[in-house]
């Protein structure tokens, strides 16, 4: 996400590097630097140089942090006006109605369909709502089938009327549906076109009007760039929609639909889009975009996607087994699904401070842990929960039936034994024990 971006700004910082001191020349060297990054990002040339040129007036203006080195001061000003620029605080979606009405709106293409029901299992999921999806696609089967498909995979109620060809009425249908149903939110899903034209505005304009919705998102994607900037517009000037969603994130994006769509429409970004799975959606959160851009991670994200998959009962259970050192591979597999549930590896990676940068020409496999999902499944009952009794004729049946070979089988039985090992260090204490080494040694 935004490497290109990243490493331009890097760069952009290193002019600062060795000065003792912020001064004109070396600033408007380093944002003429800056500003190119932006404008190579696909934001708009009006939008970077306003940016540049406030960072200018504001470190040309410090006084207060002369302690800091000139880089680590203008690092801080770009980060401080990347979150104002984006939007500066996260925007949560209005669920004030009975049921909440949330109309979707986009061109064909831009995710708009899978990003409705990531939305409904976020609402389900996490807000604890009883969704309702509404196909209002009347031109194309396959668009009310798809979201038919979304609804199964998320165990969500679709809504669709293939005899009408009228949207403003499904919408009306469906709401009416929704109350007698005891659904509290409705996601309605609207036709898109491959480019903004007369009647496709007329007719979510007039869905609009109809159904008065809490919330009007507009879904762009975000690798389409500064055009996607001009579609907000376009869509803005006819529906006044309330917030942006932007999907595909985890594309080759180069950034400049993030970073300029709220200057431009003056609309948050609500929520981001980061991967094929139902649960790849993120509130929009500008700080922490800020800072990914910058290098620095997203540490916090990185924390609440964990505690999203943490299960307290599972964790005692697991805390017991470790004490007893029963640990097996099947513990072993489950702790994988967890991390997998998280998001796709390069993301999470992403938001460790400093590892994206390391790992940006690493190309982590989505499929990462599926060798090793594979040579446990090959393994019978007993060898899962008692790893001990795994031989070499039986690493050699292991490494034939998971397609790999007895050299695999072993680096797994090694990580695994040391893995085992630190667990069990660090629930008998040891945990403090390597604590007071570590303080030891500086």
């Amino acid at each position: 996400m935004f490497d290109n971006l990243s490493d331009k700004l890097d760069k952009a910082f290193h002019v600062l590097k060795g000065h003792g001191q912020i001064t004109e020349v070396n600033v408007a060297e380093t944002l003429k630097e800056v500003r190119r990054a932006l404008v190579d990002a696909d934001v708009n040339y009006k939008t970077a140089k306003n940016f540049t040129n406030t960072v200018k007036e504001k470190a040309l203006g410090q006084d207060v942090l002369k302690a800091l080195k000139p880089g680590q001061l203008m690092v801080k000003l770009v980060k401080d006006e990347l979150t104002e620029l984006m939007g500066g605080d996260a925007e949560g979606v209005n669920l004030s109605g009975n049921p909440s009405i949330i109309l979707m709106s986009g061109l064909q293409g831009s995710g708009k369909t899978t990003f409705s029901g990531k939305l409904a299992s976020f609402l389900k999921n996490k807000k604890s709502k009883k969704p309702l999806l509404v196909a209002c696609d009347v031109y194309r089967p396959a668009a009310i089938d798809q979201l038919h498909v979304v609804g199964e995979q998320i165990d969500v109620e679709v809504y669709s009327d293939r005899d009408t060809k009228d949207p403003v009425k499904i919408s009306q249908d469906a709401i009416a549906h929704a109350k007698e149903n005891g659904h509290n939110v409705v996601i309605i899903d609207t036709a898109g076109r491959l480019a903004v034209d007369e009647a496709m505005m007329t007719e979510i304009s007039n869905i609009h009007q109809a159904i008065e919705p809490q919330e009007t998102l507009f879904v762009v994607d975000s690798m389409t760039g500064q055009d996607a900037v001009n579609t907000a517009k376009a869509f803005n000037d006819t529906l006044n929609f309330d917030g942006v969603v932007l999907t595909k994130l985890d594309g080759d994006t180069r950034g400049g639909a993030a970073i300029s769509i709220k200057s431009v429409v003056n609309k948050p970004i609500k929520f981001i889009g980061t991967g094929e799975k139902m649960e790849a959606i993120d509130v929009f959160h500008p700080s922490r975009m800020a800072d990914r851009i910058l290098g620095m991670g997203d540490v916090v994200s990185l924390v609440e996607r964990a505690q999203e998959q943490y299960d307290e009962e599972e964790a005692r259970k697991l805390q017991k087994k470790i004490a007893k050192n029963k640990f097996g591979f099947d513990d072993f597999l489950n702790q994988i699904q967890q991390v997998k549930k998280m998001g796709n590896m390069k993301d999470l990676i992403g938001m460790i401070p400093g590892a994206g940068k390391a790992m940006k020409d690493i190309d982590i496999d989505d499929d990462a842990f599926k060798h090793i999902e594979a040579i446990i499944h090959s393994m019978t009952p007993e060898e899962r929960s008692t790893p001990s009794l795994i031989n070499a004729s039986r690493k050699r049946r292991i490494g034939k039936g998971s397609g790999t070979s007895v050299t695999q089988v072993n680096q797994l039985l090694k990580q695994f034994d040391q893995m085992s090992k630190m667990m069990k260090m660090m629930q008998g204490g040891g945990g403090k024990k390597m604590m007071q080494m570590m303080r030891g040694m500086k």
